[in-house]
């Protein structure tokens, strides 16, 4: 009998970090509320830590430091959880079939590591709990995208015509091109290298 192809052809690193935040999910669901709220406050990224209320909160000097990157296991429920799985699906996938497994872990934590930094910088001392891979995944997402239009291609082979720089689905709306010129013809006249 023949091997069939799987259902979703996803990199294992997205199958791991999905199963990650999964499994951290199904066993908050299983403990005690009491419980659960000290895993969570332990596990979460919370801007107070790092105005002198760290040793208040479950986890002390330990959670200050894990907590840049144990917040993205933690979730704020299921439907959290699972918007946040889809778009790993989808972006994460692309990056780590691009970066590899290693890459693709220690592209997620930076972004997600960067996303703690500006919250904590934007919200220095507040009590909320952080939680969720969001930031991650918004840098997967940026990642993605980055090199969705710069695609590997063998020598002599030709992008698709809907990624030419000519092509009817290349151009931006009418409305959008517009209104950026006449809103902002001062600003949108300068050159923007990128």
């Amino acid at each position: 009998m023949a091997a069939s192809e799987p259902i979703l052809n996803v990199p294992r690193a997205v199958v791991v970090a999905s199963a990650i935040m999964i499994a951290v999910q199904v066993i908050r669901g299983l403990l005690p509320d009491e419980m659960d709220l000290t895993v969570l406050l332990t596990l979460a990224f919370i801007p107070a830590r790092y105005s002198g209320a760290a040793l208040e909160l479950p986890g002390g000097y330990v959670s200050a430091v894990t907590s840049f990157v144990t917040y993205m296991v933690v979730h704020g429920g299921w439907t959290h959880l699972l918007v946040n799985v889809l778009w790993m699906l989808a972006f994460g996938t692309a990056v780590a079939r691009r970066i590899g497994t290693r890459g693709f872990f220690e592209f997620s934590i930076l972004c997600g590591v960067a996303g703690a930094l500006t919250h904590l910088a934007l919200h220095w001392g507040e009590m909320a709990p952080v939680v969720g891979a969001s930031a991650a995944i918004s840098g997967q997402m940026a990642g993605a995208l980055r090199f969705v239009f710069f695609a590997k291609r063998l020598p002599g082979e030709r992008a698709p015509d809907s990624l030419t720089r000519h092509s009817p689905a290349s151009a931006p709306p009418c409305g959008i091109t517009a209104s950026s010129r006449s809103s902002y013809s001062g600003s949108s006249s300068m050159p923007i290298s990128g």
